[in-house]
């Protein structure tokens, strides 16, 4: 599942994108958003993509080298029983998987050569050698060896993450949460629906919070300039004041997400994309907006319990 977090990121660099003007004026942010949210499925689908081009690399392994003028009888006899993984047909099969690889339609110069780097360093470990020596196939088996893949080959791969970094420009973004979804979904691919990456709720949620705070920026500018004091607010980083703005937003106009984890997940971000200083600074304009707004009865909020942890 894709994170709020995540989602919040999103909404971060189209509004620091406009605030900086890369953005013209009459270019529709909702569709930069919707650009910037494509970006997750897109990679999640191209990292699937390369597990299931390792495994199948072994039955093209072994036609390479018994088409060989001077093939030896190991050539003529490469296993070729990871091709046959349950898991590897299962999500070959997937119509969401198999929809998303039309629409994306991937052909990078280098993953070919990646892939045969990948499957040749497969081939040398314990693990592939007692997978291939086995007589029957058992789910958990198919399972792991495919999460072996991902999580011993390709992630700690600095060519395998060099590519993928000048390929997805959300890498650094979405790494984190990527390899989650990614362990998941080895173990629960019917599950995985990447036409609805994120759902309707954080779709409607990112595009909410977009707009909110573009719609609302010069009341909610008012608010935090208040707060600032001795600070000049044309020297603030340009990040902190957007953050902050979006801080607000949601304090003001999102009546399910409770304050506190506004300023918890903002002080995170603020502290991951912008100064070193702006965790801190951040956290205290936030607070004390917060305390001006509930003194003014100004904040409205929705009592819940299953949201909470995704927010």
């Amino acid at each position: 599942m894709i994170t709020r977090r995540n989602i919040r990121v999103k909404v971060m660099q189209v509004l620091y994108q406009i605030e900086s003007g890369e953005t013209t004026a009459d270019v529709d942010a909702i569709k930069i958003l919707e650009n910037r949210l494509d970006q997750t499925p897109r990679l999640f689908t191209y990292l699937i993509y390369f597990i299931t081009e390792v495994a199948r690399y072994a039955e093209k392994d072994a036609n390479i080298k018994a088409a060989k003028h001077l093939a030896t009888a190991e050539d003529k006899n490469i296993n070729t029983r990871l091709t046959g993984n349950m898991l590897l047909w299962k999500i070959i099969e997937n119509p969401s998987y198999r929809q998303a690889i039309t629409k994306y339609k991937f052909n990078f110069e280098n993953t070919g050569a990646l892939v045969k780097k990948t499957y040749q360093e497969l081939v040398l470990t314990e693990v592939y050698k007692q997978y291939i020596q086995q007589q029957s196939r058992d789910v958990k088996t198919e399972k792991d060896i495919m999460a072996f893949i991902f999580s011993e080959l390709m992630l700690p791969d600095e060519n395998f993450v060099a590519h993928i970094e000048e390929n997805f420009t959300n890498w650094d973004d979405d790494a984190e949460m990527l390899v989650i979804l990614m362990m998941n979904f080895l173990q629960k691919p019917s599950v995985l629906n990447l036409q609805q990456m994120p759902d309707a709720e954080k779709n409607n949620f990112a595009k909410e919070l977009l707009q909110t705070v573009l719609n609302k920026k010069e009341y909610v500018l008012t608010l935090i300039k208040a707060r600032l004091k001795n600070w000049d607010p044309e020297r603030i980083a340009v990040l902190d004041m957007i953050l902050m703005q979006m801080g607000v937003c949601e304090f003001l106009y999102f009546a399910t997400i409770p304050p506190k984890v506004s300023i918890n997940e903002y002080i995170d971000l603020a502290k991951d994309y912008s100064t070193a200083q702006s965790g801190h600074f951040v956290n205290g304009i936030l607070d004390g907006i917060h305390k001006d707004l509930l003194a003014d009865n100004k904040i409205y909020k929705t009592e819940f319990k299953s949201k909470k942890a995704n927010s």
